[in-house]
């Protein structure tokens, strides 16, 4: 009986855990995007007004965004370093591609910071600003996304995360 007390509560203690973890990824989203777009308006700036090499600004970017964000940055400069002749943009999806899962972000998010890869580093600034807001405005669309998303979803895990764990717990019984 002790047993089964022990173990009903280890498995209450799994779900709601889990519930939480994956209400704290909806609420981390929005932030993390908040985050991916300064650190963009700071590479536009380092690019167009600071007229920084682009390996620089990704390090300057890296080194002032938050984390997770800062390390999209940095794995992006560190690929870059590496030196081996490949592209800016062949650099910038591996980069993207290993690091995104360490953070809350999405497939869209993703789509627009690789979209933006495909552009930098090509073309002259102008063109680079143009597409760099455009990239602002789309995670400024998905950051609206996100905080929809999290208003709706983050109550949600937290609760269901315990029902399903205590749904278990009947079923054992």
């Amino acid at each position: 009986m002790l047993l089964k007390l022990i173990g009903a509560s280890l498995i209450l203690f799994a779900g709601t855990l889990i519930g939480f973890l994956q209400a704290a990824r909806f609420a981390d989203r929005p932030k993390q995007i908040r985050q991916l777009a300064g650190a963009l308006q700071r590479l536009e700036t380092e690019i167009v007004f600071g007229q920084t090499p682009l390996p620089d600004a990704l390090l300057h970017t890296a080194a002032n965004a938050g984390q997770p964000v800062g390390r999209l940055f940095q794995a992006a400069a560190d690929e870059l370093a590496a030196g081996d002749g490949r592209s800016f943009q062949e650099c910038w999806d591996h980069a993207m591609r290993r690091t995104w899962p360490t953070t809350s972000m999405r497939l869209p998010e993703q789509t627009v910071t690789l979209r933006l890869g495909s552009i930098l580093g090509k073309s002259d600034k102008d063109d680079q600003l143009k597409h760099l807001r455009l990239a602002a405005v789309q995670l400024k669309a998905e950051e609206d996304a996100a905080r929809d998303d999290q208003a709706k979803y983050e109550k949600m895990s937290r609760s269901l995360g315990l029902l399903l764990a205590a749904l278990v717990i009947i079923l054992m019984v």
